[in-house]
């Protein structure tokens, strides 16, 4: 959702308004203000702030308690819950927005798996977290380590044949005419060995060895049981070998059903088996999924299953996979993902809702996560999350039922949905009444005050707003809406202190844009030009006024207003930014400089340290490897991907590149990273002498001086 809308007489009347060429110009005394620009029109008339969204998150009343809840269960549960366990760690996670919590909530999923579909599951889902990441699995690779979540799962070695199910009871009739049988399909005669043929079953050792009269028979025909000359061959060959290895895959199908009609169980291993060696793409796995769940086949239902997981967001493009999840029955979906049906479905609704939140198949993959619930937690994050997708797909009665199941299952964040839908029908006061209700009776949460000033009157809103951030200073909205309405008031200097205090210590593309407009206000040119570059740093394709108009646009017309600077000003105006810690100001001043023939590498790898810096870890990885691509030499090359596995968590592989580029060239930057990743690889105090001998080290070599100042600090510490 875009965080600012042009109000309507502004759309509707000036159909310049949405022209920041003619604002800058006018501002800047280029363009005569002429009268058919009324005041309406001023930029202060763009800045209005839509209601925060509904978030289609888990977001208990207590973080504290529930976290609490699931460490105490972590340790005292049996080994089959912990996957689940860690899976709601995720969600609560995800209602905080911690990032890297979330992902290690993921790995400990992934870790105590204890099937392998769980295994299947959250491996795919790792990978899917870390789409951009694939450099550290070929780093790790060079390190002669494997990152064993990205790599697939060997499923065969998990689901072992047990032999106890084939074994055939002694044979009940001795008298066998014959060592050999024939057995007839048209006009085809396939002879085989009557006792390793009746030891592939219960019912073909009745058949063969029993009282049947089949067991006193030459000749058997096998026309009407849908298997043809060449698959009995197949069988025969196996019942004397043990091997499928010569026969293609349209046998192997035929082989298959007939084994599963017959209980072969030996020979529908085998065939099980071969089958979900050959899958290897998503089209092989639409195809033998059908034919895995029809058989049971459970070896090769789950290797089509990771074929498909692990080419997610993609595969849910095609139509015939969403099939696939969506239709299957509870009996074919305990062979495909056995215990892990709630997790795949938590999975894949995480997946639709990132591509397309609103879709059918959306919808539809929901509705599975609310039937496979199997207790209050996973039903209210199901209850919830299609409730918010209703809600957006604008079905209200059904949005309402989901929500007020999920309150009814003890999710008061639901009540702000249920909000919504009474202001929707124009029942503002019930809104009100209902959001102060819960105010009253549990302890008051700062969404709440921030939900029920939406049904507020301005200076009531202002006052809930304030309680708001009091009690939850990190939710931007109520910064975001205060400074607006001083805007619109024309006090820019007071709008500008109002958002100030939240980007003191939270940055946020929304609040930077807020300040951006404040700032051509103010006509701080040089201040617009700073956050406008922050904004392309976090997100090169971010657009402004409604997705309207692209950020970078916005870029060059602004710094037509704005004196050029020289590469020696960028150093000088950088060096004072560091030092300062005005560390927006130091992402701006990089973010000129790497438009110029400066040297990339350094740069990038400034950039990610300040992103790390401003809490913005995805936007810190893509610098680093920007760092990497850039580097200038083999050691600088080397130190950036040991801060890449450092970062990932790791440690060791982290020093080894530090070890290696001190090997090269000895440099501060290589210094900083081994006493970084000796110091969190270790837990022996000892070291800690080690790490400030390294850090001494570092010290001695050159340096730009932009990080000496952290490096002291750190000593200090150890």
């Amino acid at each position: 959702m875009r965080s600012f809308f042009p109000a309507e007489s502004c759309k509707e009347t000036h159909p310049n308004a949405l022209n920041p060429q003619s604002w800058l110009q006018i501002e800047r005394g280029k363009l005569p203000k002429l009268s058919s620009y009324p005041s309406s029109a001023s930029i202060e008339s763009l800045v209005k702030v839509p209601q925060p969204a509904l978030l289609p998150f888990y977001k208990p009343a207590d973080y504290v308690e529930v976290l609490a809840q699931i460490h105490e269960e972590l340790e005292s549960c049996p080994p089959q819950e912990r996957s689940n366990l860690f899976l709601l760690q995720y969600q609560v996670f995800r209602g905080l927005g911690e990032v890297k919590l979330m992902r290690r909530s993921l790995q400990g999923a992934w870790q105590k798996a204890n099937t392998v579909h769980e295994k299947i599951i959250f491996g795919a889902w790792l990978k899917y977290e870390k789409q951009e990441e694939e450099l550290i699995a070929d780093l790790l690779a060079n390190c002669g380590k494997c990152a064993k979540e990205f790599a697939p799962v060997d499923i065969p070695s998990h689901l072992p044949f047990d032999v106890n199910v084939s074994s055939i009871g002694r044979m009940t009739n001795e008298n066998c005419i014959s060592q050999n049988v024939t057995f007839t399909i048209g006009d085809e005669e396939i002879v085989c060995d009557r006792q390793k043929i009746s030891e592939l079953s219960a019912p073909f050792n009745a058949m063969l060895k029993g009282y049947f009269s089949e067991s006193r028979a030459e000749t058997i025909d096998l026309s009407e049981n849908n298997i043809s000359p060449f698959g009995m061959k197949a069988i025969s060959i196996f019942s004397l070998t043990g091997s499928l290895i010569e026969v293609p895959p349209n046998l192997l199908l035929e082989i298959l059903a007939f084994a599963n009609k017959y209980c072969c169980e030996r020979l529908k291993d085998a065939c099980d088996r071969r089958l979900a060696s050959m899958v290897s793409s998503k089209e092989d796995a639409v195809e033998l999924m059908e034919y895995a769940l029809d058989e049971n086949s459970t070896v090769l239902a789950a290797s089509c299953l990771q074929v498909l997981l692990r080419d997610l967001p993609n595969c849910l493009n095609d139509s015939r996979v969403v099939e696939i999840f969506v239709h299957a029955n509870k009996q074919q979906l305990a062979v495909m993902v056995g215990p892990g049906i709630f997790a795949l479905f938590c999975f894949l609704s995480e997946v639709s809702m990132n591509l397309n939140s609103s879709s059918d198949k959306t919808v539809h993959i929901l509705e599975r996560l609310v039937e496979f619930a199997e207790n209050d937690k996973q039903r209210i994050l199901a209850l919830h999350q299609l409730g918010c997708v209703r809600l957006l797909r604008k079905e209200y009665d059904e949005a309402r039922l989901l929500f007020e199941g999920a309150v009814n299952a003890g999710h008061i964040y639901s009540v702000a949905g249920l909000a919504r839908l009474d202001f929707i029908k124009g029942d503002k006061f019930l809104s009100y009444e209902l959001l102060s209700s819960v105010i009253s009776s549990v302890t008051p949460l700062g969404w709440m005050y921030q939900e029920r000033s939406l049904y507020c009157d301005s200076d009531k809103r202002w006052d809930d707003l304030e309680k708001a951030s009091n009690l939850d200073p990190t939710l931007a909205y109520p910064y975001m809406y205060r400074a607006a309405s001083l805007m619109s008031t024309q006090n820019a200097q007071a709008a500008l202190s109002e958002i100030n205090r939240i980007l003191g210590f939270k940055l946020s593309l929304e609040c930077l844009e807020i300040r951006f407009f404040t700032h051509l206000t103010l006509e701080d040119y040089k201040a617009a030009l700073c956050d406008v570059q922050t904004i392309l740093t976090l997100r090169s394709d971010y657009r402004m006024f409604e997705g309207r108009v692209a950020a970078s646009q916005l870029c060059t017309l602004v710094r037509e207003h704005v004196e050029h600077w020289t590469t020696a000003d960028c150093w000088a105006r950088l060096y004072d930014c560091w030092s300062a810690v005005d560390d927006i100001g130091s992402l701006s001043v990089i973010y000129q400089m790497l438009e110029s023939d400066a040297a990339k590498g350094i740069l990038y790898f400034r950039q990610s340290l300040l992103l790390l810096r401003l809490n913005c870890p995805e936007a810190a990885m893509r610098s680093l490897q920007l760092a990497q691509q850039h580097a200038s030499s083999e050691h600088e090359r080397l130190v950036y991907e040991g801060w890449i596995l450092y970062d990932t968590g790791h440690y060791e592989e982290g020093l080894q590149k530090a070890e290696e580029s001190i090997s090269i060239k000895r440099s501060f930057e290589a210094f900083f990273l081994k006493a970084y990743a000796l110091a969190d690889s270790s837990i022996d105090p000892s070291c800690s002498p080690i790490v400030i001998s390294l850090l001494e080290d570092a010290l001695k070599c050159p340096s730009d001086n932009l990080r000496k100042g952290t490096e002291q600090s750190w000593k200090c510490l150890c």
